[in-house]
This record gives structure tokens, C-alpha cells and sequence, in this order.
């Protein structure tokens, strides 16, 4: 007799997560919900993503990208797993270390992509609002945002060593999640066999529509999360962007200094309308009353930015950096929707 699925057997249903960027509304306004460089794409990454051979089915094991990838970092290739957007590699992680009933444990709200991915996977997600000195019973994961987002803040390279021998006395892994972290001056993450380092540099290269990201790890880390994707499960374009991102490095120094100088002078200017925590990363965030309201007037207008709700900061909006005109539209805007011409009008 064949066996048959019965419906206990599936994942729960689980609602898409909010992020920002496009949606089904076609926007074409400015998009300030979006944390990427706006001085992107890098060129040099475009050259080969246009340049890959997406006639023929890339090397599976990905041998050169994943060489070359921890040559740059220091580390051989079986310290790197390689993924489609850092979302598909944070549910790999899920499946593999967080078994239903089990915690994820986050410092501050996790990345909406990794607890969906519990949720599906019927585990538990805790947030702590600071570094926990002992992991609850049934932590397997814990998430770190090096810098959060959106708060911006990050812990010390010793806090994460740190915290990475209580996850590593505890049988839990430590995930450190890099994505904004080339935007600032943060230090290097430590190695520790309990730390997944997960980077996602399409934002900083202006990029993420390749979707390009990996993963640093101890190998019997990345033979696990390579364990559980598919054949070719990195387009040929997405693995070319990826081999190429050392070679791309010189963009970074020649455009994140100028993010950083525009990021800081819309903190500036918002200041005056209400409160603003910025730690030097691309985005910001702003605390206003009747977040819904302003968030549609805006959008009204042709300008987005991210309600945080979904991160548990109801009175909060998210703001991206994009080029100073563009910037000068939105505080205006926002000016007039608050009733103030805040401290530089």
C-alpha cells in the first residue's frame, strides 16, 4: 500500500513576510524602504554576471567561486556554502539545526525571512533585548544582526567570542548575520566553530537582485547546508557575481564613504522631527506618531519607507539612504506631514 500525506504532515501556513523594495503595486516612486548602495550596481560584478555562461548548467560543487571566496577570506573552500540570497540559506540553517519544538533565541527582532523559516519549521523564536549571559533549555540557534536591523546596534567582536562559547557549550550555533556590516566600520567577526557568518553582498554592491550570499562556517557546518540544497542551486550569473566580489572590492571604498556622509546628513535633517538612532549604517530609523498614516501620505506622494511594526518597533520608520536630492525630497515631505520645518528649516 503506497503511503499517502495526510495534512499534520505539512509545514503550518505562515504569511509572507513584510520587506521592503517593489510589491505588486508596481511602485516607481523612491523607494526608501530599501537598505542598498545607491551608487549600484558595481559595474565590474554587472560585467560578469553578463559574461557567465548561462547556456550551460554550472560546476555543481562550485569549486573555483567557493575557492576563491575563502582564499579572499583566509579559509579553504570547505568553509564556504554558497546560496541564493541569504533568506534561502537562513532556511536551510533552520531545517538543519532548529527542530520543531527547539528555540531560536535573537538578539532584538530576527530577520522576518529567519522566523518565518521556524515558523514553518514548527520551532520557537524568543527575542532578548540583550546578550544573554546562558541560552535557555532548547536554544539550537541563535541570531545576531552585526549590525541589527533596523536598530543599527551591534555587539563587540569579544561579546560575540563570548557568546559563541556559551552557543558552542550549549550545542547551538551562533549566526551572524552580516549583511549591513561592509557599510560600517565594524571589525571582523571572530572565528569560532560555533559561528555561521551568513554575508549577503549584493546590498553593498548595489546588487541584490542577483541575489548574491554565502556563508563562512566550520566545515561540517557548510556539508550540512550543502547537504540540503538542490543540483545547481546557484545560477550561473549569481556564482559568476560571487567569484568576481574581490575583484569588486575597489567600488566599495570609492562609494561607501560617500553612503555614509548622505546616511548621516538625513539623520541630521531628521532630527528636528522626532527621535533618530543611526549607527552608521545606510538606514536609519525614526520614531513618529501614527506610523500607518505617514506611511501612506508618503507613499501618496511617491516616496516608501518601512513601517516597523514587524520588528516589534510600532512607532517606528526605517529609512533608507538614497542620493542627497532624492533624500532632500523625503525630509520635506516629511516636514510638512509632522507640522515641523524641524532644526533646519
Amino acid at each position: 500500500m503506497e503511503d499517502t500525506v495526510i495534512p499534520g504532515d505539512l509545514p503550518p501556513r505562515v504569511p509572507r513576510v513584510p520587506h521592503g523594495g517593489p510589491d505588486a503595486t508596481c511602485f516607481s516612486g523612491l523607494d526608501f524602504s530599501v537598505n542598498a548602495n545607491p551608487y549600484g550596481p558595481n559595474p565590474l560584478l554587472v560585467q560578469a554576471l553578463r559574461d557567465a555562461d548561462h547556456a550551460a548548467y554550472p560546476d555543481p560543487a562550485y569549486t573555483e567561486v567557493r575557492s576563491r571566496l575563502g582564499t579572499w577570506h583566509g579559509l579553504d573552500a570547505a568553509h564556504v556554502a554558497l546560496a541564493t540570497g541569504a533568506s534561502e540559506l537562513l532556511h536551510r540553517l533552520v531545517r538543519a539545526y532548529l527542530p520543531a519544538g527547539h528555540m531560536l533565541l535573537s538578539l532584538h527582532a530576527p530577520f522576518g525571512e529567519l522566523a518565518r523559516a521556524a515558523a514553518l519549521n514548527r520551532a520557537t523564536v524568543v527575542t532578548v533585548p540583550e546578550l544573554p549571559a546562558a541560552l535557555p533549555h532548547g536554544t539550537r540557534l541563535v541570531y545576531v544582526g552585526y549590525p541589527h536591523n533596523p536598530t543599527g546596534h551591534a555587539p563587540t567582536p569579544e561579546q560575540l567570542r563570548v557568546l559563541a562559547d556559551t552557543c558552542g557549550a550549549s550545542g547551538a550555533l551562533l549566526v551572524v548575520d552580516e549583511a549591513y556590516a561592509p557599510f560600517t566600520p565594524l571589525p571582523t567577526p571572530p572565528r569560532h566553530p560555533a559561528i555561521v557568518r551568513v554575508l549577503s553582498p549584493g546590498k553593498a554592491h548595489g546588487l541584490v537582485g542577483a541575489r548574491p550570499a554565502y556563508a563562512l562556517a566550520d566545515p561540517e557546518v557548510v556539508d550540512t547546508l550543502d547537504n540540503l540544497a538542490p543540483a545547481w542551486h546557484v545560477p550561473a550569473g549569481t556564482a559568476a557575481v560571487l567569484a568576481a566580489l574581490p575583484q569588486g572590492a575597489s567600488f566599495l571604498a570609492q562609494t561607501l564613504p560617500r553612503v555614509a556622509q548622505h546616511a548621516a546628513a538625513l539623520a541630521a535633517d531628521l532630527a528636528g522631527l522626532g527621535r533618530v538612532e543611526h549607527h552608521a549604517t545606510p538606514y536609519l530609523t525614526l520614531r513618529v506618531p501614527d506610523v500607518a498614516r505617514v506611511c501612506a501620505e508618503l507613499l501618496s506622494r511617491g516616496l516608501r519607507v518601512r513601517d516597523c511594526a514587524s520588528y516589534g518597533l510600532p512607532d517606528t520608520l526605517r529609512i533608507g539612504t538614497r542620493m542627497p536630492g532624492e533624500n532632500a525630497t523625503l525630509v520635506r515631505a516629511l516636514r510638512e506631514l509632522l507640522g515641523t520645518r524641524g532644526r533646519h528649516g
